[in-house]
């Protein structure tokens, strides 16, 4: 729930994956394991990956040098590229519909945006999730602006990160809140001067119940 000294707050960036889109990394890690790559979870989590996917997550090196990097790890290279895909891909979950009507409901109160770290695979998947769950992309006009971290060379928890959807948008950090599931770029935001909201989706805390003021289609309930 939003806390009452946060009144002020005019402007709202919201993580993508784990606070709108459902995922779950255990899935990739299991998925990987399976194929052959066994020590997958001391290369990748949520809180600390290796510089591969650093770079794969600002755009750095292309989809088809992660594959190719990825593969190394592998005791027989003859692993397909559709199999590894597959594996990356599988921490890709659903995007419920009262989340959009959520952000819907949220975005005639406040500016709101999207600041996530992801990647050309993990859009070109998550893409595909939400086109044919709803027809069409009804994520992106959503936001006022998306922030991808392949697509602006940067990710979280990088301050510049912040600065950046600050500074482009004529946000003050004071009248900003942003909302995340991971404590590092919460600690990051908050350096930047910047309201921050810890979604502990383990503990199943749920963005809707953030906003309590906001009334969603019974349906959705």
């Amino acid at each position: 729930m939003l806390p009452t000294q946060l009144k002020s707050i005019k402007n709202i960036i919201f993580d993508l994956g784990g606070v709108i889109l459902n995922i779950d990394y255990q899935l990739t890690s299991d998925a990987f394991k399976k194929i052959g790559f066994t020590d997958f979870d001391s290369f990748y989590s949520q809180k600390e990956q290796s510089n591969i996917f650093d770079l794969l997550e600002t755009g750095k090196i292309s989809s088809e040098s992660f594959i190719d990097e990825i593969r190394k790890h592998f005791p027989s290279e003859n692993v397909s590229d559709a199999a590894i895909l597959e594996a990356w891909n599988a921490m890709l979950l659903d995007l419920p519909m009262h989340r959009i009507e959520l952000l819907h409901e949220v975005a005639k109160k406040y500016r709101i945006f999207l600041l996530s770290n992801t990647n050309q695979i993990h859009l070109e998947a998550f893409s595909k999730i939400i086109t044919n769950a709803y027809g069409s992309d009804v994520l992106s006009p959503c936001f006022e602006k998306v922030y991808l971290s392949h697509q602006i060379g940067d990710r979280k928890p990088n301050a510049s990160c912040f600065k950046l959807v600050l500074d482009e948008n004529q946000l003050l950090p004071e009248e900003t809140l942003f909302i995340d599931d991971s404590i590092q770029h919460i600690k990051s935001a908050e350096s930047c001067g910047i309201h921050a909201l810890f979604l502990d989706i383990k503990k199943g805390e749920e963005i809707t119940n953030v906003f309590p003021d906001i009334i969603l289609p019974k349906h959705h309930s």
